[in-house]
């Protein structure tokens, strides 16, 4: 990793080089492009030096133990161990930035909400649900943008799929797939009895043209009639769309627009995102078992949170972590769960990755006499 680093610096001071060449200068795109390099590479390339810099200190302090004066020893030893924690820091802070980025963290988002058991109270959630992550989104300016969805009779939703847009914004959601179970008292429960529902959540990145090429030979588009609650006609177009990929078999339906190029344009979106999440997926099952056996793999049958109503309380069963927030929660509140999400995410990354170790042989500390 250390030799990592020090072709990052290297590559750094060449884009300098670039960038201040006259012929680059004059072609703008090809300078632009240096310069968000550059400033990208910055942050690390300026902490690789400071980590340098320290560990030249520490070796220069070290010397000074092999003086005779008792004083000029002490004094080393304290001036060590504040270098040996700043290094530390500085290693740490370096080893995070090296962790490998997730190419898809800046992409919009795909979330697909669908009720499970419980019927109408699970349809209730995924309204819920929806609700959530929409006012979470508005806090963040971003846009939510419906794709498809399917109403109950109560209020509820049997399905959503919707898109969001905005920067990070998979970085941020990508943990939330997987089961979310709710346990509440139905309005139609006479006893007062708390029933246990569950909705399930998939969260996809924005797959782009280049990434899934879909060969249009290999789709089938139905068109048809859009339906509301209980199976009416809601239009008196065939503007609905059904696309199914024969190869794997999936289907999309989106019927939310009036146009059904409109539909058609959604749907292939949404088909794109589930070819790439199915690709993704397939090669993560190759990986090593250590691997595919990490908390969060997106595995959506696996129950990730619960939100007790009677208690007022949100559990996240992966890292353990219990809020007495409920109705804060469900406003859209959900930064703090996030944060230790990622948190959780990023430790377990970085005790996977390699320790930064200077080349040559590793000197050690000499004795006191």
């Amino acid at each position: 990793m250390f030799n990592k680093l020090k072709g990052v610096e290297k590559h750094f001071l060449e884009l300098e080089r670039l960038m201040s060449n006259p012929k680059t200068i004059q072609n703008q795109e090809t300078y632009q492009r240096y310069v968000r390099e550059h400033a990208d590479l910055n942050q690390i390339v300026t902490l690789y030096r400071n980590y340098c810099h320290a560990l030249n200190e520490l070796e220069e302090t070290m010397e000074m133990l092999r003086e005779e004066d008792p004083e000029i020893k002490a004094l080393a030893r304290a001036e060590i161990e504040k270098l040996d924690l700043k290094k530390n820091n500085l290693e740490t802070e370096l080893k995070k930035l090296l962790v490998p980025k997730d190419k898809n963290d800046e992409k919009n988002v795909i979330i697909e909400i669908r009720a499970g058991i419980g019927g109408e109270e699970a349809g209730l959630f995924v309204s819920d649900l929806f609700r959530m992550y929409s006012r979470y989104a508005e806090n963040k300016n971003w846009e939510v943008e419906i794709i498809n969805h399917h109403a109950t009779g109560v209020g509820g939703l049997k399905e959503i799929v919707v898109m969001i847009h905005g920067k990070g914004a998979y970085s941020r959601l990508k943990y939330e797939s997987g089961t979310h179970r709710v346990q509440r008292v139905p309005e139609t429960e006479a006893q007062g009895r708390v029933h246990t529902s569950a909705v399930t959540v998939a969260v996809l990145p924005e797959a782009e043209d280049v990434e899934i090429y879909i060969d249009p030979g290999d789709i089938k588009v139905d068109v048809f009639r859009s339906t509301g609650p209980g199976g009416q006609s809601v239009n008196t177009t065939d503007s609905a769309v059904r696309i199914t990929h024969l190869p794997s078999g999936l289907v999309v339906t989106c019927q939310d627009e009036k146009s059904q190029l409109k539909n058609k344009n959604k749907a292939l979106k949404v088909m794109r995102a589930r070819l790439l999440d199915k690709m993704t997926r397939e090669q993560n099952e190759k990986r090593s078992a250590e691997r595919k056996s990490q908390i969060g793999s997106g595995d959506r049958s696996e129950r990730i949170r619960t939100y007790n109503f009677p208690r007022g309380r949100v559990t996240d069963h992966r890292i353990g972590l219990t809020l007495y927030k409920l109705e804060n929660i469900l406003q859209g509140n959900i930064e703090i769960i996030l944060d230790e999400l990622t948190t959780f995410y990023q430790a377990q990354a970085l005790q996977d990755a390699e320790p930064l170790k200077k080349p040559g042989k590793e000197r050690g500390i000499p004795q006191q006499n």
